[in-house]
């Protein structure tokens, strides 16, 4: 398998946790493991307002940078294959390049220069926006142990999602809770409308049963759980990340064939207490 696991690093504890969690994800997974560093590209476009030792500064400590993470990695996992990337380009655009033919990509939560009060990185939101492929955001704790939790929308295609989600819970032999999250038919309810909740929930899990079925028996030995739950899908989804060592939600494609990260995606992204992982759709 050579698509590998491609981690950014900016030397902050939050992507130091992400690094640790790619290398895990590169030996489970049997591929290679690439780390990228971005060098602010502005100093190197403008030579006339930078001195040269300013940059020369900034490559040298970049490099190094790298080689500690290298060092580190290999360190605890002396056979995984490990390359590294130096980039002089905006930390957004080098990791698409990067990962452009890679299995995943994955960030931390908030890297350097973000305010504490921040809840996510602004790298780590465009990367989730518009990457091609799987992005991981290593937030919360990052543990091995817990449920995996795919969060699917029965009216767009779930598919994409749930390979992921079955996939990782193979190989982690862990238990796969999918959950649905409809909060129009609690709102119903409450104001007072006649609907037959048991019957909607019924056909709601039948829906989810059906989206699993291919999948159940490409992975048999997976144990799977399904959850109608009548709330918001955020406050659903974060609430199911708390007992979960990895949360799953979907990209879905828009105009020119783009992903984009829905209003669920943006909310859950943000508030979960796992690592979360944003599958485009096929």
């Amino acid at each position: 398998m050579t698509e590998p696991i491609v981690v950014g690093i900016d030397g902050s504890d939050e992507s130091d946790r992400a690094l640790r969690w790619a290398a895990a994800e590169a030996v489970l997974r049997g591929r290679p493991l690439h780390i990228v560093h971005a060098l602010e590209s502005w100093p190197y476009k403008a030579p006339l307002f930078m001195p040269a030792e300013t940059t020369e500064r900034m490559t040298r400590a970049g490099r190094r940078l790298l080689r500690a993470a290298r060092e580190r990695v290999q360190e605890r996992r002396p056979r995984l294959e490990v390359t590294t990337a130096l980039v002089e380009e905006e930390p957004t655009q080098a990791l698409h390049d990067q990962s452009d033919k890679a299995f995943e990509l994955v960030v931390g939560s908030r890297g350097r220069g973000g305010f504490a009060s921040m809840l996510l990185g602004s790298t780590s939101l465009r990367m989730a926006t518009r990457s091609a492929v799987p992005v991981v955001i290593v937030r919360g704790d990052a543990s091995d142990r817990g449920e995996i939790v795919a969060g699917v929308d029965l009216l767009r295609d779930a598919g994409a999602v749930l390979d992921y989600a079955f996939d990782a819970a193979a190989l982690r032999g862990a238990r796969l809770r999918v959950v649905h999250a409809w909060q129009t038919l609690g709102t119903l309810i409450e104001a007072g409308y006649a609907v037959d909740a048991e019957q909607i929930e019924r056909d709601l899990r039948a829906q989810v049963a059906e989206a699993c079925e291919p999948l159940r028996a490409k992975y048999p030995r997976v144990d799977v759980v399904d959850e109608i739950v009548l709330e918001h899908p955020v406050t659903a989804l974060s609430h199911a990340s708390r007992n979960a060592r990895l949360l799953v939600v979907g990209a879905h494609q828009r105009r020119w064939n783009a992903p984009q990260l829905g209003s669920v995606g943006h909310g859950v992204i943000h508030h979960a207490r796992c690592p979360v992982a944003v599958v485009p759709s096929t």
